[in-house]
């Protein structure tokens, strides 16, 4: 009886075998190649500082570094190229003007996929933002021949006499005449004038704001907007910041919150010491039904003695801001208070800086975010087009009229 070989009849170095070592050998020589030649594929999603310890923000583009270690300019299909600087590159750099570009070249949001958008958005983040003077006077100037902030943001004795008969916004059949007791708790004059203010912070509620750490950010700013009595406590300080000037407040809050002031009236009283001696805001005149419970905020306030001045929208300026911004293409049954109070804010301030501003359920990285930092509550459906008036922003901050602030600060 013979020893049987157990390798017989088998190929021990077969096709598969080469097949194998041929594979991983060009992959070794490949490898190597990038390695000599300096390349370097970045691959999307990747989180970068700069050597300077500044982060700047999440980059989801490609970088291609040439031989001599700089970066080649152009596009594709996955994500923008930008030249490697120890920091943030110039505003008005060819990169970042290049940059700017991609998105002002867009002259309709429906022109690109929301993911592109983002993409864009994101490439421009490596790009210090500076102020453009010309851009952004050129920008209050429309503003002020179409709004004019300074004389009519508010409801005053000066630009409402007693007996006016006063158009509300959307009723326009409908008139509320100026008697004595509502003319004297209108403010005899504006309390603001133009580019009153050095820099100024416009606080939006978006869920972009959550886990920002912004607050100590806004609160640096000389002058601050806030939309709708958000929450300022202690659990959302360090993302949105406590330092209020001015905040409105929409009349369904206080239906819905507030049983329309009719029976306590404490509870509201003591939500708004949060913000101190912020002036409140309201549309009294946006409809018949929002009148009498925005006048009662006022007789509250009086009731418990409180210094807190209460002032109203003036419907025309109301409608001569809805018609600017639809010749911006922002197509609403109403624009949202955010936006109003931007271009209030651009007429009464040297720079604006927005926070909490990004109409999208995704942040520019694509992650999923709540609508709101402090809920996830939606509004009706149709009633703002939020997505178009971002667009916008983007747009403005692009061309240095005003900053959007997305990234962590």
């Amino acid at each position: 009886m013979g020893y049987a070989d157990p390798s017989g009849g088998r190929d021990l170095l077969g096709n598969r075998t080469l097949l194998f070592i041929f594979i991983c050998a060009f992959a070794l020589v490949t490898l190597l190649q990038q390695i000599l030649y300096g390349r370097n594929y970045i691959k999307r999603g990747l989180q970068f500082r700069w050597q300077n310890g500044e982060e700047l923000g999440n980059w989801t583009g490609i970088f291609n570094f040439t031989d001599d270690g700089a970066v080649k300019t152009g596009s594709d299909a996955g994500g923008r190229y930008f030249e490697f600087y120890e920091g943030p590159l110039d505003f008005n750099s060819t990169k970042c003007l290049e940059l700017r570009r991609d998105i002002t070249n867009v002259k309709v949001l429906s022109m690109v996929k929301e993911s592109d958008l983002f993409d864009r958005w994101k490439s421009l983040q490596v790009c210090k933002w500076e102020m453009n003077v010309t851009e952004a006077n050129t920008f209050k100037s429309a503003l002020s021949r179409c709004c004019n902030a300074p004389s009519f943001l508010f409801t005053t004795q000066k630009n409402t006499p007693l007996g006016t008969k006063l158009r509300y916004e959307v009723d326009t059949s409908g008139i509320f005449q100026i008697n004595s007791e509502i003319f004297n708790i209108f403010p005899k004059d504006m309390p603001y004038y133009r580019s009153q203010f050095k820099k100024c912070a416009v606080v939006g509620n978006g869920g972009i704001l959550k886990d920002s750490k912004c607050g100590k950010d806004i609160d640096s700013t000389d002058f601050i907007f806030r939309c709708n009595l958000p929450p300022i406590t202690q659990k959302y300080v360090e993302d949105v910041g406590m330092k209020t000037d001015v905040v409105t407040i929409n009349p369904s809050i206080l239906t819905e919150r507030f049983n329309k002031l009719e029976k306590w009236r404490r509870p509201f009283y003591e939500v708004l010491q949060g913000y101190e001696n912020a002036s409140l805001l309201l549309p009294a005149f946006y409809n018949t039904r929002n009148t009498d419970v925005s006048i009662r905020v006022k007789y509250v306030l009086d009731d418990f003695e409180s210094q807190q001045a209460v002032y109203y929208f003036h419907p025309q300026y109301l409608i001569s801001v809805s018609r600017f911004w639809l010749m911006q293409g922002v197509h609403a049954k109403r624009i949202s208070s955010g936006l109003i109070l931007v271009t209030a804010a651009l007429e009464l301030c040297e720079e604006v800086h927005l926070y909490g501003f990004w109409g999208f359920p995704m942040d520019p990285s694509g992650n999923f975010i709540t609508h709101h930092y402090y809920d996830n509550v939606k509004p009706r459906p149709g009633f703002h087009a939020m997505p178009s008036e971002i667009f916008n922003f983007i747009h403005m901050h692009s061309k240095g009229i005003l900053r959007v602030h997305t990234d962590t600060c």
